[in-house]
């Protein structure tokens, strides 16, 4: 089994900055793409960002914002969000596509983790 664990979320004033870790653990052979969705009420999940190979797409309500990264040592994934908006307010979702031990590839998602940009 494959767990990812999100932190860092949680409530912001416009142009504030937060930073989004997501822990992947279980039986990992290797990690393949690592992103971020997010699901704002009453819309779809959209991508935010992905890290794939050493490349990185970043939705364009985003670019210029927000970094993503990861530290592959640690099977962890990052998202550093600047100058953040009210419209970023959403549940914010981690996303692994993993080959486990058994050499099957799966994608798997974190639990959530709310961003609120309020003041």
């Amino acid at each position: 089994q494959v767990q990812l664990v999100e932190s860092g979320g949680g409530l912001v004033q416009p142009g504030g900055s937060l930073r989004l870790s997501c822990a992947v653990s279980g039986s990992i052979f290797s990690i393949n793409a690592m992103g971020w969705y997010r699901q704002a009420p009453g819309k779809q999940r959209e991508m935010v960002a992905i890290t794939s190979g050493g490349s990185t797409n970043y939705a364009d309500s985003v670019k210029g914002r927000v970094t993503i990264s990861r530290d592959n040592a640690k099977n962890t994934v990052y998202l550093q969000m600047n100058s953040l908006k009210p419209e970023d307010t959403a549940v914010y979702y981690c996303n692994a596509n993993v080959r486990t031990s058994n050499l099957r590839v799966n994608n798997y998602w974190g639990q959530g983790t709310q961003v609120t940009v309020s003041s």
